[in-house]
């Protein structure tokens, strides 16, 4: 995760926030949730939990603040649920043509080998669980997602496994905008609050995860 990259993903995140801000409680709210939760989930680079938390913190200022947030929740772990799912069979067809596709290649960058070997390990062990603490570790969901697929996971088995997972995922994140939500009067303080705080979990143990994978490559070289 380069510079860029991460500016970028901020860009996305204020962005998002923005249109959660107007739209949340709106029709075309959670559609906009929906999508940008589902694109998050298939690039991994974009810190979809803030968007969540944000999307939290205006449910919690609507005037059903109880209904605005379960249907957050459900959205949220629908369009996560969505996007692991389509990951996940693109990955595996690619495997199954004949061999790693350029895309498989391109996820297997992102992914130490130590760490893809801890994430198998891990799956051997504990079986479709381990999809639940991947979503909830950052950084976690990709290594073992690629451990599913080198394993052959079948397809059945880790949908089964991913309904707690992404549901967990999005109950997390929307606490956090809740705590960002009660912490300031104004929507516009607490999503900022609620988009720190979700930064802070996912963006900087990511960060560190990538100058320490570039120091130990420096060294090696």
């Amino acid at each position: 995760m380069d510079t860029g990259t991460v500016t970028s993903a901020l860009t996305t995140v204020t962005t998002a926030s923005g249109t959660a801000l107007d739209t949340a409680g709106g029709l075309f709210g959670y559609p906009s949730l929906f999508l940008l939760v589902f694109i998050g989930a298939l690039v991994p680079v974009v810190p979809t939990g803030a968007v969540v938390s944000s999307a939290a913190v205006v449910a919690l200022h609507e005037g059903q603040p109880v209904w605005s947030s379960l249907m957050v929740l459900l959205v949220a772990a629908a369009g996560a649920f969505a996007g692991d799912g389509l990951l996940f069979v693109s990955g595996r067809r690619g495997l199954e043509a004949g061999g790693p596709s350029r895309w498989w290649h391109r996820l297997r960058e992102q992914v130490t080998p130590e760490l893809l070997e801890r994430s198998r390990r891990q799956l051997e062990r504990r079986g479709t669980t381990v999809l639940v603490l991947s979503r909830l570790v950052p950084a976690g969901r990709l290594p073992v997602l690629l451990a599913c697929l080198i394993a052959r996971m079948p397809l059945r088995d880790y949908l089964r496994g991913s309904v707690p997972a992404v549901l967990a995922w999005a109950v997390t994140y929307q606490l956090i905008g809740l705590v960002g939500g009660t912490l300031f009067p104004s929507t516009w303080q607490a999503v900022a609050a609620a988009v720190g705080l979700a930064m802070l979990v996912t963006v900087v143990p990511q960060t560190g995860r990538y100058l320490l994978r570039r120091r130990r490559e420096r060294t090696k070289g």
